[in-house]
């Protein structure tokens, strides 16, 4: 998800995106700007959504020409756009330590808003920090103006965009970018013009702007040429020397202003598809690079995934080598309890075979005493014989051997 940042000069862009993103993109802290180029944070994570901030360099730039930053900004936007990348948001950062809002900052705001277009304004916000530099009251008096006035704000907010506050705080800027991350995506006309309507750069509403103000800054320089043509006049008349070396030194400069600002308005166009021609050859470059940096990942994943293929049927192996082993293990101690069962069962067979055994003679000779004692009586009922008799004697000595 891409959310640009946009602003003057020193508005505080760069700052913003550091304490927002923990990057470490250079900050200016002289009169002169540092992001002379279209530079991005790192990604970062935003409420489980990773985020990514361009930083914008301001058209007050004082290394770059308006003419030079309108290209830049306008290549970035439309070779992402071209790359199926759209914004989630815009946001305008804007000094609230500033006493007015002057010529500089009435031309970025202005340019601002044609880049974006009318219908991108419910995903802009107007961002005002540097709060720390005036009181409470002062600060608040100047925003309720920045957004009452047509001549600043409102117009914007009217249609859509918001104005919030940024005390300069990792917290701060998350909360800034937690109400953009919701929004729709949305295509900036600059985007549309130059994509979608095949304009060229001069012909778009922002190139028109940078046209217009191009223009009046001639005229403006052409007027002030003429007024320096009649003061030089005036010092030939008068024979002043001096007055006429600063006046000639002086139509020089404005003369060079002038030309300066004619090659702007001219190859606006050149420069754009110059620096649209650099950015794809980059960009080419860059997917080149990605792709051969995509191949070498994939072998590295397909080795990798070999290799785990490999150990997974090394590992297989090796269970299952384990598992006959534990299975044999299983079976011999199965088989040893199987014979240790037959050999208790043999041991109780024998047993009992012998219990049995000793329990039919035990029986037998029961048997045998009993049919003894019987056949003791019988001869006895039979004969009827005293004790004390003889033959009575003889009889039982005789069956009494036979008992033993």
């Amino acid at each position: 998800m891409y959310i640009a940042v946009m602003g003057s000069t020193g508005s505080g862009k760069t700052t913003f995106i550091n304490a927002a993103s923990g990057s470490s993109l250079r900050i200016g802290t002289g009169l002169e700007s540092c992001t002379n180029e279209v530079q991005t944070s790192r990604p970062f994570n935003l409420d489980g959504r990773s985020v990514v901030l361009i930083d914008t360099p301001g058209f007050d730039d004082t290394t770059k020409s308006d003419t030079d930053v309108l290209r830049l900004i306008a290549t970035s936007l439309v070779k992402r756009y071209e790359h199926g990348t759209k914004l989630a948001g815009i946001i305008y950062l804007h000094r609230i330590s500033d006493i007015r809002m002057g010529g500089t900052s009435s031309r970025n705001f202005r340019m601002f808003r044609e880049l974006c277009g009318e219908k991108t304004l419910k995903n802009v916000v107007v961002l005002t920090n540097m709060w720390n530099e005036v009181s409470p009251e002062v600060g608040a008096a100047r925003e309720h103006e920045l957004a009452d006035k047509d001549k600043f704000f409102k117009p914007v907010i009217d249609k859509g965009a918001r104005m919030l506050r940024h005390t300069d705080t990792k917290e701060s800027a998350h909360a800034v970018l937690r109400y953009l991350v919701n929004m729709q995506p949305a295509t900036l006309q600059i985007q549309d013009e130059l994509v979608n309507q095949h304009k060229e750069i001069g012909q778009t509403a922002a190139g028109s702007e940078l046209s217009h103000e191009l223009k009046e800054q001639a005229d403006k320089h052409e007027r002030e040429l003429q007024a320096l043509r009649e003061e030089m006049l005036a010092a030939l008349r008068a024979k002043d020397d001096e007055a006429k070396e600063e006046l000639r030194a002086e139509m020089l400069r404005k003369q060079a202003e002038i030309e300066r600002v004619q090659r702007e308005s001219m190859h606006l166009v050149e420069s754009y598809r110059t620096q649209k021609e650099k950015l794809d050859a980059q960009i080419h470059e860059m997917e080149e690079k990605h792709r051969k940096q995509e191949e070498a990942r994939a072998r590295q994943a397909t080795e990798a995934e070999k290799k785990r293929r490999e150990a997974e049927e090394e590992e297989k192996r090796r269970q299952k080598q384990k598992e006959e082993q534990e299975r044999e293990i299983e079976r011999a101690r199965l088989q040893a309890e199987h014979e240790r069962a037959l050999r208790d069962m043999q041991l109780k067979l024998e047993k009992a075979t012998r219990q049995a055994e000793e329990e039919r003679k035990a029986r037998e000779a029961k048997e045998t005493r009993e049919a003894y004692d019987r056949a003791l009586e019988e001869e006895r009922r039979k004969h009827s014989l005293s004790f004390d008799s003889i033959p009575y004697i003889l009889v039982s000595g005789f069956l009494g051997w036979l008992r033993r």
